[in-house]
């Protein structure tokens, strides 16, 4: 055992890993203001991102080499913060220079549940702690408004827009700027406008995240979004059966070729519960999403059932992991948003700043 003092301790934290980044604490830095008051130990552990999937886990693993490495240890006050880890892009600061990490939320054909997953993964980052934005990048079909229970119109500063602000998030739509019983008959440059407006003409603030609801495909939106900013990493939503699967593989492909990390795929509509007798029934087939990211070299980052509440709660503009944050669906949503978190952690720790993308649009040889 080693007498208590500050290097004692650091020696033991040394034994703590970050089981995504693969290195202890202490060489990460997160150990911070450690101090020591006769037998107390006191320190802030400060991680990547506050929805850390393994928090509370850190702090077991903490306390217990501690005690297992340093004699004498009275009691160990361990204080969880967090500094989200930005993605360094130069063109990415110049458009948002507040905001970290810019992300996509996509999917390869409609149906499949995209939106409703943006949504509830936006809110689960925010209800963790995380400053979140979401941009309802669908302009043909914005269900962003809904989903929120949000119809206000944004207002106007210094000839910017100021973002609507729901659950802790601040949201962005076309939605807020049309008459929601009129269609958006727009070609795809107008649309493509659009996009760009909701990035350099909205005062998003600083935010670790801000999401882009993306819509379904691969076509004028998708590339301008790519060739404005560069994304910190997409999430692919899809479901398990085959046609939608073909669908999301190329999504990813899409991604693969404008130099966009796919930071994983999410299987969304997975099987449903009786609630009856209790039975599962693997409506859409059973597994694909997992299969495809084995097969394609990305993250799995989970699945969600169909659950009538989500539906419902969607509906009357609360998502469910804020309506039944307890419910076993919404805390399976919430462990997607926290291995989502992980990933771009990871990225960001270990990746170099990303090239600015040229794309060309038109007739390819």
């Amino acid at each position: 055992m080693l007498p208590l003092n500050k290097e004692s301790i650091l020696q033991s934290l040394a034994r703590v890993s970050d089981p995504d980044l693969h290195r202890d604490i202490v060489s990460l830095g997160f150990v911070k203001n450690l101090t020591i008051a006769g037998k107390d130990i006191a320190f802030d552990l400060q991680l990547t991102t506050p929805s850390c999937p393994v928090r509370d886990e850190f702090i077991v693993q903490c306390e217990r080499a501690i005690r297992s490495v340093v004699e004498g240890v009275g009691k160990v006050d361990i204080h969880m913060t967090s500094s989200v880890v930005a993605h360094v892009n130069v063109q990415k600061e110049a458009i948002l220079p507040g905001v970290k990490n810019t992300l996509a939320v996509a999917s390869g054909k409609g149906g499949v549940g995209k939106s409703t997953v943006a949504v509830n993964l936006a809110v689960s980052l925010a209800m963790d702690g995380a400053k979140v934005g979401l941009v309802d990048a669908d302009v043909y079909g914005p269900s962003i408004p809904l989903m929120f229970g949000v119809n206000g119109r944004p207002k106007v500063s210094n000839n910017k827009l100021i973002p609507l602000e729901q659950y802790g998030v601040k949201i962005m739509s076309i939605g807020f700027l049309v008459d929601p019983m009129q269609a958006v008959i727009w070609r795809g440059p107008m649309a493509s406008g659009a996009v760009k407006q909701f990035m350099g003409d909205v005062v998003w603030g600083d935010l670790d995240y801000l999401v882009f609801d993306l819509p379904p495909g691969t076509g004028d939106i998708q590339l301008t979004l790519v060739q404005t900013i560069p994304l910190t990493g997409a999430v692919i939503v899809t479901t398990p059966q085959d046609v939608a699967l073909a669908d999301a593989k190329k999504g990813l492909v899409m991604f693969n070729k404008v130099n966009v990390p796919v930071l994983g795929i999410v299987e969304n509509m997975s099987y449903y519960i009786c609630g009856h007798c209790g039975h599962r029934e693997n409506i859409f087939d059973s597994g694909g999403g997992s299969r495809t990211a084995t097969e394609l070299g990305v993250p799995f980052l989970g699945e969600i059932p169909i659950v009538t509440n989500i539906r419902i709660d969607g509906d009357k503009g609360d998502p469910i992991v804020h309506a039944e944050p307890e419910a076993p669906s919404a805390q399976g949503i919430r462990k997607i948003a926290r291995n989502l978190a992980a990933q771009i952690s990871i990225r960001n720790v270990a990746a170099p700043a990303m090239p600015k993308v040229e794309i060309l649009i038109g007739n390819q040889s």
